[in-house]
């Protein structure tokens, strides 16, 4: 049976530098709710529990979840910053892989915006064919409607 490790009463952890969850939260800038969610799927690490079973995370797991959320904020999914954790946990690691992930990452940016552009383009040819008056003949709703036709069976 493994060791248990010690689970230490509040006012000692907070002595320690530990946070509970809602400070967490606050120090982060990740609700206490994604937190939960990233413990949950593996991103982050079981969190250290009080005598009284309250979350507890250190400024490592702090340094973590400002990851997570900056590489969120640069459209990372999940397993993608699944791989750049690992990566950033791995001292054994080159930039060469960081930078694959990165460009992987860029690409799929591109293809997206490409794909918006062209979406676009179709939208404001739609537009300028349109009167916008009071007029009920619409070429757009006769454009959507003549995609839809097309592709029923």
């Amino acid at each position: 049976m493994p060791a248990r490790q010690s689970r230490p009463e509040l006012a000692k952890a907070r002595g320690e530098g530990l946070l509970e969850i809602g400070e967490a939260a606050r120090a982060s800038g990740v609700s206490a709710k994604r937190i939960r969610h990233y413990e949950a799927i593996g991103l982050m690490p079981s969190a250290q529990r009080s005598l009284a079973n309250y979350r507890l995370y250190s400024e490592a797991d702090l340094h973590r979840l400002r990851f997570i959320q900056r590489a969120r904020s640069l459209g990372f999914d999940m397993a993608r910053i699944r791989t750049l954790l690992g990566l950033w946990d791995d001292p054994g690691r080159s930039s060469a892989e960081v930078r694959r992930e990165v460009q992987a990452h860029i690409d799929a940016l591109q293809a997206q915006i490409h794909s918006l552009q062209a979406m676009q383009q179709s939208l404001q040819q739609l537009a300028r064919h349109c009167q916008g008056d009071q007029r009920p003949d619409c070429p757009i709703l006769e454009e959507l409607s003549a995609c839809a036709k097309a592709r029923t069976p």
